[in-house]
């Protein structure tokens, strides 16, 4: 199983020998294809083989460019993640609108159920007014209590003043470490054989990655929780680096561990499993 997050901040070239990825730069590396999950190319200066693009799609590797400001701009995907896609696809495309309701309600409640136990191990009061809103969801979440908690929730953790969307240092870093969540969900979604524009609750038109914003929700928390560490800390640290390191952080799933890149996995397919049978018991979630 892969497990490696490959970070490439300087100047090189990427290439592909006998099955590893080798980079020459000031000093020549390789790194076996099976080893990497993510490759995270930082710098704009980096050359990279079409024989490496195509190993790593193939591998399904999970490659993400960044832009001249270091923060991720695109990423590498396969036209289709498995022999069967069309098959999914047309699966995805019948599956009924009270199956996409309840299940888009259950993520939402995932998602406010993880806000609220982040708020508690903060010790912060506004945690009960969370509990307050996981009552009050109606299906498909139709009285926005995700819209409130996250107002709440937001200035528990950054102070009364903060507001997503505001120019400053901490939405940049949860606007990075989104960044890469989304782009781990979109390689998983792609894997499992579905479409990315086909969302749940999502459904701009502008948006190419609709799906994996309605399922990476729950997940949301775990870059909230690691910004919220780093802006505590007075270490001198590199915020992206720590915020790419995420995937391999542990979580907690049916009393055994796993890392995120693996809790993904068995989040997503689980999701698609409530969907085809409308039973949203089949959701399996971390536990924070």
């Amino acid at each position: 199983m892969s497990w490696r997050v490959v970070v490439i901040t300087q100047r090189c070239k990427l290439e592909h020998k006998l099955g590893y990825m080798v980079c020459r730069g000031e000093v020549t590396l390789q790194i076996h294809l099976n080893e990497i999950d993510t490759l995270l190319i930082e710098s704009t200066q980096v050359a990279i083989t079409t024989a490496l693009l195509c190993e790593l799609t193939k591998n399904k590797v999970n490659v993400i460019f960044c832009d001249e400001k270091h923060n991720p701009h695109s990423q590498l995907l396969a036209f289709c993640g498995r022999h069967d896609a069309s098959g999914c696809l047309r699966k995805q495309l019948q599956w009924s609108s009270e199956a996409k309701d309840s299940v888009w309600t259950a993520i939402v409640k995932c998602k406010i159920e993880r806000q609220h136990r982040l708020l508690q191990l903060h010790g912060c009061a506004q945690a009960e007014l969370l509990a307050g809103y996981l009552n009050d969801i109606v299906c498909a979440d139709l009285s926005n209590r995700e819209g409130h908690s996250a107002k709440v929730y937001f200035n528990a953790l950054f102070g009364k003043t903060f507001r997503r969307g505001d120019s400053n240092f901490v939405n940049s870093l949860l606007d990075y470490g989104y960044s890469i969540l989304l782009s781990a969900f979109n390689r998983e979604i792609v894997a499992c054989g579905y479409n990315l524009q086909l969302g749940l609750a999502h459904k701009n038109e502008f948006n190419p990655f609709n799906l994996a914003c309605d399922l990476m929700e729950p997940f949301r928390i775990l870059v909230d929780s690691k910004v919220l560490e780093l802006m505590q800390s007075e270490s001198d640290i590199n915020y992206k680096h720590e915020l790419c390191n995420i995937l391999n952080n542990n979580v907690i799933i049916q009393d055994k561990k796993y890392t995120v890149l693996a809790a993904i996995g068995i989040y997503c397919k689980s999701v698609f499993c409530a969907l085809e049978t409308s039973d949203i018991d089949k959701i399996i979630c971390y536990e924070l």
